[in-house]
């Protein structure tokens, strides 16, 4: 499967964004294919949390540990479930005049090929939709700011 690397800045302060990316319990109230979220267990900075994923018929749900430094980083690990590893950082760095620089990475591959080749067709197109939807639920949560946000400054 391809990675993805991103670098966005944002009219949002890290904790601000560090704090909408944690929120993993709300994600099937904005992200796009999540239908169900939990938090299992959680220390001073790790979490080990359950993502169910839906599409028409397809269900998968998949066990990750969330590693974090509030609010400068969260690195994500892959369980179990139906990939064969996952690797997803985010990292976050305060700018001038609230704003902030978030660097994103995701690498991962399926274990069933047939499924792996289908996601691969999609990947791009899917993986701007998620991001979009973290930039989206910002602007709820925090309201629009003054800053011209470019949806697409690929590293």
């Amino acid at each position: 499967m391809p990675s993805h690397s991103e670098t966005r800045i944002l009219p949002y302060t890290s904790q601000q964004m560090f704090d909408l990316v944690m929120d993993i319990g709300k994600y099937p109230e904005f992200l796009p294919w999540c239908i169900g979220a939990r938090i299992n267990s959680q220390s001073k900075n790790n979490l080990e949390a359950d993502v169910l994923i839906g599409y028409k018929m397809f269900r998968e749900s998949f066990s990750s540990r969330v590693h974090f430094t509030n609010p400068k980083e969260i690195e994500v690990e892959y369980l179990k479930g139906p990939m064969r590893h996952l690797h997803n950082t985010w990292i976050f760095k305060d700018l001038q005049a609230g704003r902030c620089q978030v660097d994103f990475y995701v690498d991962f591959s399926l274990k069933a090929k047939l499924l792996e080749s289908l996601v691969d067709q999609f990947f791009q197109k899917a993986l701007m939709k998620m991001i979009n939807a973290f930039d989206d639920r910002a602007v709820e949560i925090y309201g629009t700011k003054t800053l011209n946000r470019d949806r697409h400054q690929p590293c």
